[in-house]
């Protein structure tokens, strides 16, 4: 008996376009989703099971465009597919919807509030984060808004950093420095509320413990040439 797959039958990802081509607006739409990303691999360093897209295309429906988030995250997925890379997330080869889209709202209003937001729903997006925090007044809406798909409707949430139970990590916002850039950024959150450092906090705290192993060491020599003992014959 012939085994059917309807699998066969759709597009790939290497016969589908990689993006919808379309500039982005703004140096901070790459940038906010790149922090996010650079955190995540830091604290998912030991996991192979997870994938950060940015501004990648994410096909969900051989009918239709896809749709491109600013970021997204998808659980349950291998990190690394081939050599190159992925061109774009094409749900039906993948299996996973992603858990997380987040949009960043620039100059240009691209539907983040409506459109977007309605097809976030639609695909099965858990959670729909969205980042306004130069032009949410002309949208009457708050800088920063989460929302979770709730029996197929979005949510807007309170609280801040908002905790996600499916992804392990809380978002929020706080002034930081990234690429040597000080300015509000989105972090991830742990448990407990705790902010994740970015990647030049990190190399900051490492520079300062050894500044401080250093000087307990100049501090040790000192002690011991005082006592009249010569540390390099220790």
């Amino acid at each position: 008996m012939v085994q059917y797959n309807p699998l066969q039958f759709l597009p790939t990802e290497e016969e589908l376009p990689e993006t919808d081509h379309k500039p982005v607006d703004s140096q901070l739409q790459v940038l906010i989703a790149s922090l996010l990303d650079d955190i995540l691999s830091w604290i998912f360093r030991h996991r192979s099971d997870w994938f950060w897209g940015i501004n990648m295309g994410v096909y969900y429906d051989p009918q239709k465009p896809p749709i491109v988030p600013d970021g997204f995250l998808c659980l349950g997925v291998d990190r690394l597919v081939k050599q190159g890379g992925r061109l774009s997330y094409v749900v039906w080869q993948e299996g996973k919807i992603p858990v997380f889209a987040l949009e960043y709202v620039s100059k240009t209003y691209s539907g983040e509030y409506d459109t977007k937001k309605d097809d976030y729903a639609n695909i099965g997006v858990t959670y729909y984060p969205v980042y306004n925090p130069e032009y949410y007044t002309r949208h009457n809406r708050s800088p920063f808004e989460v929302y979770r798909l709730v029996q197929g409707t979005y949510v807007l949430q309170s609280g801040e950093p908002f905790w996600m139970p499916e992804v392990g990590l809380g978002l929020g916002r706080a002034q930081g420095t990234y690429r040597g850039w000080n300015r509000e950024w989105l972090y991830w959150y742990d448990s407990d509320g705790n902010r994740l450092p970015s990647p030049d906090e990190r190399a900051e705290q490492a520079f300062q413990q050894l500044e401080q192993e250093r000087r307990k060491t100049e501090e040790l020599i000192n002690r011991l040439r005082e006592r009249g003992i010569d540390p390099e014959t220790l």
